[in-house]
């Protein structure tokens, strides 16, 4: 699959998420780990010095940033492979 079409399947199925289910029908975990994969997919960055500041100052985003930090060997190809699969498996 060339990127271009991986790219227009990332947005296909990240839109389908979107539209077709409500955030409560997936699981935390789940969300946690689609948070991760689209961050990873579309930043490839973490700069956990600044996100760490804000971990510490909100349970939240530490969940994020970990359910980030836990995809970051991914490369942006494999993350929306993986977030695709992912959005498979939730339809």
């Amino acid at each position: 699959m060339t990127e271009q079409n991986l790219d227009i399947e990332f947005k296909k199925y990240f839109d389908l998420l979107n539209t077709t289910l409500k955030q409560s029908d997936v699981p935390q975990d789940i969300q946690l780990l689609l948070y991760g994969l689209y961050k990873q997919a579309t930043l490839n960055e973490v700069d956990a010095e600044v996100n760490l500041n804000d971990a510490y100052s909100n349970l939240i985003h530490a969940f994020k940033l970990n359910a980030w930090l836990q995809v970051k060997h991914l490369s942006p190809s494999e993350a929306k492979n993986a977030y695709i699969e992912q959005v498979k498996k939730l339809l």
